[in-house]
């Protein structure tokens, strides 16, 4: 585990040849690990939000490649259609995060490479590559933490939606790595965790992890957001992403677009963190970001309860694009880009 403060939580692991991922459904209630062993497995732990969070989805992604190679033929041609097969399994999970397909296509690439050699080399190389690819992501985090602290005031009251945190990355967070960091810094005053419904990733998650790490957080509903902003209490706004087009739009946790509008009317700061593999140049805008539609049940029934009359229509898109010029800057881990972000993100990927 790393020295630096705060960095005590890691959602995905490998243990005895499987992938290890802390059940997120059941917190803050009940801590649960789950082993899986089959790529399938993996699939329908993204697919049904076992883990969550566009780096962790990616990391978990590369472990199920891992998966994929260890269980693949031994021939080579059979073991490559099985990576290859596996590889689309996952990319099928969900539409919009973009570091899945990411992920898995760095581990396809290096297990083709390897195969060319033996099989077991191929394995062993995807296993080394899964393991390196989280590694940089607690990394990439601790190192846009790092980058946000020239923005960060003292005395911070930071806003933030959904869940950021080590939860929804390798370790540590984007935009709870923005938190942590200032904490280390002395700077932190108060976190407000937007609640973020449907699925209360803010009320269950961020809200545990920063207790777990002592640092102060209140809850608040998604709707009171707004008011604290006019009475003063909100200094800046951060979020993280799962997808950032070209031109700095960025894709988020649904609710994420009117927290920016409200941040924009009260000229509030609303920044993004997130590692750059986020974001997507191969998508130039955010109209061309596909939006993943989940069960409309999410909306109508908490815990088991339904809170609306059956036969009601329900929406349920899981994330909002906030368009580019909402955004006051984006925390990466090779620095932060301002306006114009067509050039500053681009430059940031310069070697």
């Amino acid at each position: 585990m790393s020295t630096i403060p705060y960095d005590n939580i890691r959602p995905v692991q490998w243990e005895d040849g499987k992938l290890k991922l802390l059940d997120q459904r059941l917190l803050p209630a009940q801590t649960r690990w789950l082993l899986l062993h089959e790529v399938e497995q993996v699939r329908e732990a993204i697919y049904t939000m076992v883990v969550r969070g566009a780096p962790a989805i990616g990391c978990s992604a590369a472990y199920g490649m891992a998966l994929a190679a260890k269980n693949a033929p031994e021939d080579p041609d059979g073991f490559m259609a099985a990576v290859a097969a596996a590889a689309e399994t996952l990319k099928s999970a969900r539409p919009t995060a973009v570091n899945l397909a990411w992920a898995v296509d760095r581990l396809v690439r290096v297990i083709a490479a390897r195969a060319a050699g033996s099989v077991a080399a191929a394995r062993e190389a995807a296993l080394e590559e899964a393991h390196a690819l989280t590694d940089e992501d607690v990394r990439y985090c601790i190192q846009i933490g790092e980058a946000s602290l020239p923005y960060i005031p003292e005395s911070a009251r930071i806003l933030t939606h959904c869940n950021a945190g080590a939860l929804a990355t390798g370790g540590y967070g984007t935009a709870l790595g923005v938190v942590r960091a200032a904490a280390g810094a002395g700077r932190l005053s108060m976190v407000y965790a937007d609640e973020t419904r449907p699925r209360q990733q803010g009320a269950r998650l961020t809200a545990w992890e920063l207790q777990q790490d002592g640092l102060p957080v209140t809850l608040i509903a998604d709707t009171v957001a707004g008011s604290l902003m006019a009475s003063g209490e909100i200094d800046l706004v951060v979020v993280g992403s799962d997808r950032i087009a070209a031109n700095g739009d960025v894709a988020n946790k649904i609710g994420t677009y009117q927290v920016a509008i409200l941040a924009a009317y009260h000229q509030i700061p609303f920044y993004v963190a997130a590692p750059l593999s986020t974001v997507d140049f191969s998508t130039p805008d955010g109209s061309l970001i596909p939006i993943e539609e989940r069960d409309p049940e999410e909306v109508a029934v908490i815990d088991g309860t339904r809170i609306t009359p059956e036969g009601v229509a329900c929406r349920n898109p899981a994330f909002d694009v906030t368009p580019h010029d909402l955004v006051k800057a984006i925390f990466t881990d090779r620095g932060v880009a301002e306006p114009p972000y067509g050039a500053s993100l681009a430059r940031l990927c310069d070697p």
